[in-house]
């Protein structure tokens, strides 16, 4: 009973981040950490420091969640 709560709120956290990229115009089935990556790719300084800030809870946690077939494909 305990995992499948876990997964659930997972999933519910998953699906407001995809929310919250999608009304900030992203792709509505990618989330902010992926499309971070890809902006600091590009060089762009918001993902720069998105990815900066979230290296710190968890490293590399941007390019761990690049999602290469949605959103743009960079």
């Amino acid at each position: 009973m305990r995992k499948a709560i876990t997964r659930y709120v997972w999933n519910l956290l998953i699906a407001i981040d995809q929310l919250v990229n999608t009304l900030l115009a992203g792709h509505p089935d990618e989330t902010i950490s992926s499309r971070a990556a890809k902006a600091n790719r590009q060089g762009k300084r918001w993902g720069c420091v998105l990815c900066r800030l979230l290296d710190v809870v968890d490293p590399d946690h941007c390019e761990k969640s690049i999602e290469v077939d949605e959103g743009d494909r960079r």
